[in-house]
């Protein structure tokens, strides 16, 4: 069984990691906020020293131009896709950032290559605040989840679900899945987010984040059937409590933000996550670099999955806000 390092990439929130062919692709939100990033290994412990490449920056002004957040790369059809949020204009005195949903496609066989072209936005009826878009492909038919503010609802997102015509394009009316009502998901912030799908032995278990971005942040996760109609609320099932939270113990502090991928014989599955290791921070949690991207592994039983808890750190961490250069080296 492979022992993982922890952290797996240094400064890296938001991490994503999709296997293909043998191969691990990594992206996650850059410290800056100012572009998309990539890397490639074979094994995920090598993921740190893997060579990062830049697809994509932020424009120099309108609609992408600010606060490039939580990209996530999925392969569909033939091609791949790069699903993030960005801003137009800078944190200001409104309620919230003017974030918006885009889409980039490269038709390439490797990701790494320099063929992204933009599809532009994913619009949805409600135009306001959007984010943390995530695709699957289920019975034939590709579904988008995403987090929105509906002014009409108290609190920053909810989890909404669509169908899609194509990869950048709602094909149904957007059905809410999920808003925050628990106490545990109302702290700082009332919000759903980062929602990611996690799927074994016919059921969908759909994970998000809730709460603010420090040490309250924890994991949520709702549960269906894949054959049931998954633009029926009612086909969804919502866990009251937390299934991943903050590990004192191991010093690992509002985990979240997470996605799903497998070992490298595909025997287990795993979820990869963004954590802190210390609790002192100094103004916006957002603008604190190190929620360091982690791995877990999943267990499971007749209830479902078992995320455990945060794994205590392994590898060297930075203990400042200094952002690391890409190779994460340090003096």
């Amino acid at each position: 069984m492979t022992q993982y390092h922890n952290p797996i990439v240094l400064q890296r929130a938001d991490p994503w990691v999709v296997k293909y062919k043998d191969t691990y692709y990594f992206t996650g939100s850059h410290p800056e906020y100012d572009r998309i990033i990539l890397r490639k290994a074979e094994r995920i412990n090598d993921l740190q020293q893997a060579e990062e490449k830049t697809l994509w920056r932020k424009h120099e002004s309108g609609p992408m131009s600010r606060y490039i957040w939580a990209p996530e790369i999925h392969r569909v059809g033939n091609a791949w896709y790069i699903y993030f949020a960005a801003a137009q204009e800078d944190f200001g005195s409104q309620d919230l950032p003017t974030h918006r949903m885009y889409v980039l496609e490269n038709t390439d066989e490797d990701p790494m290559s320099s063929n992204w072209v933009e599809k532009g936005q994913i619009e949805t009826p409600i135009d306001s605040f959007s984010l943390d878009a995530t695709t699957a492909v289920i019975g034939g038919v590709q579904y988008l989840i995403w987090a929105q503010k509906d002014p009409a609802i108290e609190g920053n997102s909810n989890l909404y679900i669509a169908r899609m015509k194509n990869p950048w394009t709602l094909d149904s009316e957007p059905v809410m899945l999920s808003k925050p009502e628990y106490d545990w998901e109302c702290i700082d912030f009332k919000v759903n987010e980062g929602p990611a799908v996690l799927r074994h032995d016919g059921m969908i278990y759909l994970t998000y984040s809730a709460s603010g971005t420090g040490v309250p942040y924890a994991v949520g996760m709702l549960t269906a059937r894949e054959d049931a109609d998954l633009l029926d609320p009612k086909s969804w099932a919502k866990s009251a409590q937390p299934v991943f939270k903050t590990c004192e113990a191991n010093h690992q502090y509002g985990p979240g933000h997470n996605s799903f991928t497998v070992s490298e014989d595909d025997s287990q599955d795993l979820m990869i996550y963004h954590a802190r290791n210390y609790t002192e921070i100094e103004g916006d949690p957002l603008f604190d670099p190190n929620r360091h991207a982690r791995v877990g592994v999943v267990s499971w039983s007749g209830q479902g999955p078992d995320f455990g808890v945060p794994e205590p750190d392994n590898q060297w961490t930075p203990t400042t806000r200094e952002v690391l250069p890409p190779d994460g080296s340090h003096q």
